[in-house]
């Protein structure tokens, strides 16, 4: 389908934006399908057992055959998330090779072999994926597209000062990110739209992983040199609270604000020189509107950057057709796919600069 087709949530319950991220979140997609693929293993140098899934078009297509497309799922997700599933199903069956990059811990089949995880604001991981990708694929060309804290590990990635920065990496895409972790974790503390329920879920999952990886990350050695202490982790009810008890002392930040600082990809964002699209909805729960200011201003001074803010969708659900039923295919993943020709041909230009459907 084409971009320029209307977006029409399903017409039952898709114009909530708490409704389409909580069937996101416990259903990911309809009849979501499993996508078979290769999995790499990368041994780095401070011990993480880091890995990516590669998934092979399911034809061939001469004049796609040299596109990579590369996801970096949400927070705690991975390769075998629904929603992940689903649209690298329906990108091989467009032709495209796919490469997901799964957060360290994440996987519940591979164990964490050094004292960390994923952070928000962690690029190393991808840094290092992108790399090998390159090294395997030499004439291929990549477009980074990034789920949530995905988006700003992407945005993040590509406004950075890396000279060794694969010059395949062609364009970027950000899908539901806040822009702003320190600004974005205080909205979430309050109870204004159930914002704070959405907290406590993220805490829990986050804290879950930790607590699963504990002889890892809490072992007697970790704990002495980073000064955690474990029952303060276990007891932390907000995402600042586990922040700070665990995630700034293991990236040695002295406090959350230089913390929240370092990771949020706002502060990056002006170094972008790869063409980017950057996807948020007006009713996603997690992502007030004051939050997209900033991503709205910068979209207008940049030729390189096209923002397409939509009235419905939620936090990264975007369901769409149907009465109760919506189809399989999202708004979002048909559109990611769409967009893929003109990303890769630089056509950004050519795009409307702010989209609302």
């Amino acid at each position: 389908m084409p971009l320029c087709t209307i977006y029409v949530p399903t017409r039952l319950w898709g114009f909530s934006g708490h409704v389409q991220t909580i069937l996101y979140s416990v259903f990911g997609r309809v009849r979501c399908p499993c996508p078979k693929g290769d999995r790499r293993f990368l041994n780095l140098d401070d011990g993480t057992t880091l890995t990516y899934d590669l998934f092979k078009p399911t034809f061939y297509e001469p004049a796609l055959e040299g596109i990579t497309v590369v996801i970096v799922p949400g927070i705690c997700n991975s390769s075998e998330s629904d929603y992940i599933r689903t649209f690298v199903n329906y990108t091989q069956n467009q032709g495209y090779r796919c490469a997901v990059l799964n957060h360290v811990g994440a996987l519940h089949n591979v164990p964490v072999t050094a004292s960390r995880i994923f952070t928000y604001g962690h690029t190393d991981d991808l840094h290092v994926m992108l790399c090998n990708l390159s090294e395997h694929y030499p004439n291929t060309k990549i477009i980074v597209i990034g789920y949530s804290m995905g988006g700003n590990l992407v945005t993040k990635y590509l406004g950075e000062s890396r000279h060794n920065r694969p010059s395949s990496v062609i364009a970027g895409v950000s899908i539901c990110q806040p822009y702003d972790a320190l600004k974005a974790t205080g909205v979430l503390l309050h109870w204004q739209n159930f914002r704070r329920l959405y907290l406590y879920a993220l805490t829990e999952a986050i804290k879950a992983l930790i607590l699963k990886h504990r002889s890892k990350l809490l072992a007697d050695d970790v704990k002495e040199k980073y000064s955690l202490i474990e029952k303060d982790i276990i007891s932390a009810a907000t995402l600042p609270e586990l922040d700070d008890a665990y995630t700034r002392k293991v990236t040695n930040f002295k406090n959350l604000h230089e913390f929240y600082r370092w990771s949020s990809c706002l502060h990056y964002i002006h170094n972008v020189k790869t063409p980017m699209i950057f996807i948020n909805s007006r009713d996603d729960p997690l992502v007030p509107e004051d939050l997209l200011i900033p991503i709205q201003n910068f979209a207008k001074s940049k030729d390189n950057i096209l923002y397409m803010e939509l009235m419905h969708g939620g936090h990264l659900g975007f369901f769409e057709g149907g009465f109760m039923y919506p189809n399989p295919i999202a708004w979002l993943d048909r559109t990611l796919v769409s967009l893929l020709p003109a990303l890769r041909e630089h056509c950004v230009d050519d795009i409307k600069k702010t989209a609302i459907y």
